[in-house]
């Protein structure tokens, strides 16, 4: 099975977008990139030091990812926040023809995820204001939520059960 096109794996931090990523990634047979290591290290900084980052701070960031999906346009899959309708905007100017997949879940069912996480440079203190920044999916962006209070492998197999319905 593949996926002709990116797809970006959103939510807030601890919401299992890498790891489901990566799944989803290999389910498809597609490449996969987390875009944490885009982040340059100013970035890296600003949050380690308990510190939100703004839209300036994104914007190269995004772009960079937007890159990444341009160089994938016959399919891969990259984990990203996209926490913003304007981020993921951003990410549609490089790659229009991307699917979205939100991850969400309850607040703190997300918290201990993210608790569980030792030596991430996101600390938890943070993930109050990604849930303030947080908008949802509009109707009419291609994607869909799905709860992360199940296993990574349903998770998956959702997926591939919505996008198959899809075509």
């Amino acid at each position: 099975m593949s996926n002709p096109r990116p797809v970006v794996v959103m939510g807030v931090s601890g919401s299992g977008k890498s790891v489901v990523g990566a799944a989803l990634a290999q389910r498809l047979r597609v490449p996969f990139a987390d875009a944490d290591d885009f982040h340059p290290q100013a970035n890296i900084d600003k949050m380690a030091a308990g510190h939100p980052l703004d839209d300036d701070d994104r914007r190269p960031w995004l772009d960079v990812i937007g890159r990444w999906l341009e160089e994938h346009a016959d399919g891969g899959v990259v984990s990203c926040s996209a926490l913003k309708r304007t981020y993921r905007d951003q990410l549609r100017s490089h790659f229009a023809d991307l699917q979205l997949v939100h991850l969400s879940g309850d607040r703190d069912l997300i918290a201990r995820r993210q608790a569980s996480r030792p030596g991430h440079f996101m600390p938890p203190a943070l993930l109050d204001s990604q849930f303030d920044t947080l908008e949802p999916l509009e109707p009419d962006e291609d994607g869909f939520v799905i709860d992360v209070g199940q296993s990574v492998d349903d998770i998956v197999q959702e997926y591939v059960d919505r996008t198959r319905t899809e075509t």
